[in-house]
């Protein structure tokens, strides 16, 4: 069996993917390595494995020349990922931190509907077909497209198809009755905000439990990956202050400043910055 990496091999990979354009980003192997930062002894080879031999079984279960086939090709990944190694949505404690954690959905074959998803569009885009996640509130979903063809999946209900009617019934579960669908709703979301998506489960279940210390590590980690989003930043430099963390924030708010162009948002920051050096003095 393969050795576990040093988190700091982890760290430094996180960062190349941090430096990479989104499309050249591999989103398993990427929340594989997130995975492992809370699994400091678990080696990643197995779980590789386990991802090539979902990719494989898809592929074997595309009938010769029906690999173009969209509806055909869902149904595989259904019939596979679902059927065959009984991933499923965790119904019963979806708010257990494990359901975000890559390695773990693995071991236990259930997870967050970011993490089946992913799990998809991994086995999905190794018979070269195009898979995406979509820009769905609430309840993470993935599409397939292809000769003119779509079809939205749901992989945390078994990977079951959902048409405009399924689509509207459960916006307004998520977000309120008076909630319509949007063109917006269908757009494809890069590899890097589904990361961050995954990331945000955790990280708004420690921020709701008041663990600040558990808030910060998670914005590191989605900066990591997602350098360039300000919005994070400024919450990194805002956390890492109350922490007392002084030298981090500093960095993460000098970074915030130098790149908004949000001119109350500079103020702010640039008041806590000021804040967090005479501190540092």
């Amino acid at each position: 069996m393969s050795a576990a990496l040093p988190p700091d091999e982890i760290t430094d990979a996180l960062r190349a993917t941090g430096a990479r354009d989104d499309a050249a980003i591999d989103l398993a192997e990427t929340a594989l390595l997130l995975a492992a930062l809370d699994r400091p002894a678990g080696a990643l080879g197995p779980y590789r494995e386990h991802l090539a031999a979902l990719a494989r079984d898809v592929g074997a279960a595309v009938p010769p020349g029906a690999a173009r086939n969209v509806a055909r090709q869902a149904r595989a990944l259904a019939e596979v990922i679902a059927g065959r190694h009984r991933y499923a949505g965790d119904t019963l404690t979806y708010d257990d931190p494990q359901n975000a954690n890559l390695m773990r959905v693995i071991d236990r074959r259930k997870g967050l509907p970011v993490a089946l998803a992913i799990l998809y569009i991994q086995a999905a885009r190794a018979q070269g077909w195009k898979a995406t996640g979509i820009n769905f509130p609430g309840h993470f979903l993935i599409r397939l497209e292809g000769g003119g063809a779509r079809v939205i999946l749901d992989p945390f209900n078994g990977g079951v198809e959902r048409d405009v009617s399924d689509l509207r019934d459960l916006l307004k579960q998520m977000a309120g009755l008076d909630a319509e669908l949007q063109p917006g709703h269908y757009e494809p979301i890069g590899n890097r905000d589904t990361l961050i998506r995954l990331l945000n489960n955790v990280r708004l279940r420690a921020r709701s439990a008041g663990d600040d210390g558990r808030v910060a590590e998670l914005l590191d980690r989605m900066l990591l990956v997602a350098p360039d989003e300000l919005g994070l930043l400024r919450e990194a430099g805002a956390c890492h202050a109350r922490l007392g963390n002084l030298r981090r924030a500093g960095e993460a708010l000098e970074s915030f400043i130098a790149r908004t162009a949000d001119v109350a948002g500079r103020r702010e920051a640039e008041a806590l910055l000021r804040r967090v050096r005479s501190r540092l003095n």
